[in-house]
């Protein structure tokens, strides 16, 4: 009885303080915004969000390679597009990140496989 007791704190609480819809929203926020990245930039990140206290802190967009085929400043805008629309509201911060390889090494090398 203690632990249905328990139980019922505990949903209650989270029902309250909206984290369960906080989580759920900004996982499909998230979700839409790989995919208008994917279709606009040909590559798909990741995309992590953090909220405090109902406003969002900080998007990370994370490519898993370099992107060349624009410049730098007319990407970060896209992706700036990209957030901004479908979170919903403007984040304090958007971290763009690109992953970097060793020149000369393709993927299957840096796993050691033969190629």
């Amino acid at each position: 009885m203690t632990r249905v007791a328990l139980l019922l704190v505990a949903a209650v609480s989270f029902a309250a303080c909206d984290m369960i819809s906080t989580l759920t929203d900004g996982w499909r926020y998230s979700q839409a915004v790989e995919s208008d990245l994917e279709t606009s930039a040909g590559m798909k990140p990741q995309v992590g969000f953090d909220w405090k206290n109902g406003r969002l802190v900080r998007v990370t967009v994370s490519f898993p390679k370099l992107y060349e085929a624009r410049p730098l400043a007319e990407f970060a805008e896209t992706v700036r597009a990209a957030v901004t629309n479908r979170f919903k509201q403007t984040p304090d911060e958007i971290v763009v990140a690109f992953s970097l390889r060793p020149s000369g090494t393709s993927r299957t090398a840096q796993l050691g496989l033969a190629e």
